[in-house]
């Protein structure tokens, strides 16, 4: 099995990066494991408190969850992974079933922040971009998914976002093995990285060249 930990700021593209990797592997291949579902729970705040949670900061995840799951699934056995809302800031009852595969993505804007979490990776990712296109991008998701208005968005980069990248997330740069700059634009980077993954899972035994004729084995 091979774990692959794909981080940076929100809004930078770790997405896209995580869809073409995803893409380029076959379907049985791959399981992603988001870290926004590793929120802690908050069932015993008020609903004020909760919208007092600094979610750009490392204490606001479960990690001990977290170590636990995904050592689960290096021993071969499946998971209930929690399930996050932003609407209430709280966990839902339901979860996601995740069967064990030879290649799992862990993918959020702390991901190479503990040290734990990294000594399980094979495989470290931090996507790069551009602050002023992560805003923007913030912008566009927050007002469309997450019903917040774009002063909100603006007051929550200027407060929040921002203060706690320059402190949190851009440090864990220097743990990647591959950095991606430009984020999911960056198409040539991306495709390279994907080859590099399909290489390993090829090395692996996990599958084949593409072309190769399997009634031939």
């Amino acid at each position: 099995m091979t774990i692959i930990g794909i981080a940076g700021g929100t809004g930078s593209g770790k997405t896209t990066v995580v869809r073409k990797i995803v893409e380029a592997l076959p379907p049985h291949c791959v399981a992603v494991v988001p870290l926004d579902s590793y929120y802690n729970d908050t069932s015993d705040m008020t609903p004020e408190e909760r919208k007092l949670i600094n979610f750009d900061h490392p204490d606001a995840f479960d990690w001990k969850l977290l170590h636990k799951q995904i050592a689960q699934l290096k021993r071969g056995e499946a998971i209930e992974q929690p399930t996050y809302s932003y609407i209430i800031s709280n966990r839902l009852p339901e979860t996601v079933h995740v069967e064990p595969k030879p290649v799992i993505i862990i993918e959020g804007i702390m991901t190479l922040v503990d040290r734990k979490l990294r000594s399980m990776m094979d495989l470290k990712i931090f996507v790069d971009t551009d602050s002023d296109e992560r805003l923007i991008r913030n912008i566009l998701r927050d007002v469309v998914e997450r019903g917040r208005t774009v002063d909100m968005v603006l007051n929550r980069y200027l407060d929040v976002l921002k203060p706690m990248h320059e402190q949190f997330i851009e440090p864990t740069k220097k743990y990647a093995d591959i950095i991606i700059p430009q984020g999911g634009e960056n198409l040539k980077g991306i495709g390279i990285l994907c080859k590099y993954i399909e290489g390993l899972a090829i090395s692996e035994g996990l599958t084949k060249p593409a072309g190769l004729d399997t009634a031939k084995q």
